[in-house]
């Protein structure tokens, strides 16, 4: 049985084929006592987490309120039954621990005393101080988290992509642009702002070499007991049981957002944070690239965890934090604020999700919950966007030329620049939410 490694962690991509549909509005208890060793794991660079620090959420959502975030964003619109059980007064949570092997933590009203909530690193609009005059997004601390890494790690990445010979676009040197545009507009209205990534290289100090070991152990636990070391010369899923793909995967897209999260929650402490992403769609070989006719607009908050997902004991443990902090109450509507600027501002049609790993989250049709890393991991509200299809051709000739003010002949017509457009999205979005959130002066 083979798991595949997606948004920087192994999926069993089978099990969501035989799910199960349950209905939206029951409680779902435990179909058996839990299976200790199946949720000790702990996801790829992962740790083990304290789960005493949850005790300090005890009484402080209703069951209702759980079980209203639980049904509507956190878990999957269809599925198995999660590993925790909801009773009358709380919830019975299995750790993975030997020694303490089940967490109960009582809902706000039961009869338990209640512990005072843990200071959140984060303000929610409301709380930042009246305006009293000055520029719309004062006080308001945002970090920019532009996607991958661009530069000479793009084609190990498979974010580059060139039509002509002499010519190419890497997603990450369009993100790290695109926040450098976006954070000189950002303080010009009064935000602090500070770049997650600044420069075309990781912030992760480890390299793919680091994780050989791992990678083996990882393959060798899924079945494969002699992987090839290298990938030359082989296509497709054939890539993915050898070892420079895993070391490479653990890399760039496991090791460096533990480091990006570990910077933004230690040492920036952000109010928001904006991961800054372009799409793309199939577009074959890398050697004969095609373009692809669609071109659209999603923005994802953090939701939708799978029962396999939920059986590693680190993802279990940052969705009841992410969820019991009530990140999701400022996530979805900041989201959906940007959506519409972002949805004005780009004239795109919103991508629709056809498979189960996203579900809607809110009425707005852009704005979907997913289970990323980025947006797991941050300990603040995420909005993670996801505008223009990169081997679409009309934008792949808009991205070419970078970022201009104005218009130009693109495609013999005038047009605006793809990351001007990005960037006034997200600041007509941004401005929009904010303004309608603090408080008077």
């Amino acid at each position: 049985m083979l798991f595949l490694f997606k948004n920087g962690r192994f999926v069993l991509g089978c099990l969501w084929g035989c799910a199960i549909a349950l209905p939206a509005q029951e409680t779902v208890p435990l179909a058996a006592a839990p299976d200790l060793d199946r949720l000790a794991k702990v996801s790829p660079l992962g740790k083990v987490p304290d789960w005493s620090a949850l005790s300090a959420f005890a009484g402080t959502l209703t069951k209702e309120e759980f079980e209203k975030a639980w049904r509507e964003i956190y878990s999957p619109e269809t599925g198995l039954p999660p590993p925790f059980q909801v009773v009358a007064d709380g919830l019975r949570i299995p750790t993975g621990d030997a020694l303490e092997p089940e967490l109960k933590l009582a809902f706000k009203g039961a009869a338990s005393a209640t512990s005072p909530k843990p200071a959140l690193s984060w303000r929610r609009a409301a709380d930042l101080p009246p305006l009293q005059g000055r520029p719309p997004l004062s006080d308001l601390h945002v970090a920019l988290d532009p996607g991958h890494i661009g530069g000479q790690w793009a084609q190990m990445e498979e974010r580059f992509l060139s039509f002509s010979p002499g010519e190419s676009i890497r997603e990450g040197d369009m993100s790290l642009l695109t926040a450098q545009v976006l954070s000189e507009r950002l303080k010009a209205l009064g935000a602090v702002v500070t770049l997650v990534r600044d420069k075309q290289e990781p912030v992760t100090e480890l390299r793919p070499g680091d994780f050989d070991r791992l990678a083996r152990e990882t393959l060798k636990q899924y079945g494969v007991l002699t992987p090839a070391a290298s990938y030359e010369g082989l296509k497709g899923d054939a890539k993915i049981i050898t070892v420079q793909w895993q070391t490479e995967k653990l890399f760039y897209r496991v090791s460096e957002i533990h480091a990006r999260a570990d910077k933004v929650n230690r040492h920036i402490k952000p109010d928001i944070v904006l991961c800054l992403h372009f799409n793309a769609e199939s577009w074959g070989s890398a050697d004969a690239p095609q373009f692809s006719p669609q071109n659209h607009l999603h923005v994802l908050v953090n939701g939708c965890y799978a029962p396999v997902e939920l059986e590693q004991q680190d993802v279990r443990y940052e969705m009841f934090s992410r969820l019991f902090s009530r990140v999701h109450e400022e996530e979805i509507p900041l989201a959906t604020a940007v959506a519409e600027g972002m949805a004005r501002a780009t004239r795109l049609p919103a991508y629709i999700y056809t498979t189960p790993n996203a579900r809607k989250a809110g009425a707005n049709p852009y704005v979907y919950a997913r289970n990323l890393l980025a947006n797991r991991l941050y300990h603040c509200p995420v909005v993670y966007l996801e505008p223009f299809v990169m081997n679409h051709e009309e934008t792949y000739r808009r991205l070419l030329v970078g970022h201009f003010v104005g218009r130009t002949l693109i495609g013999g017509r005038l047009q605006p620049s793809a990351i001007e457009d990005y960037v006034r999205g997200v600041v007509q979005g941004l401005v929009s939410y904010y303004q309608s959130q603090r408080r008077p002066s």
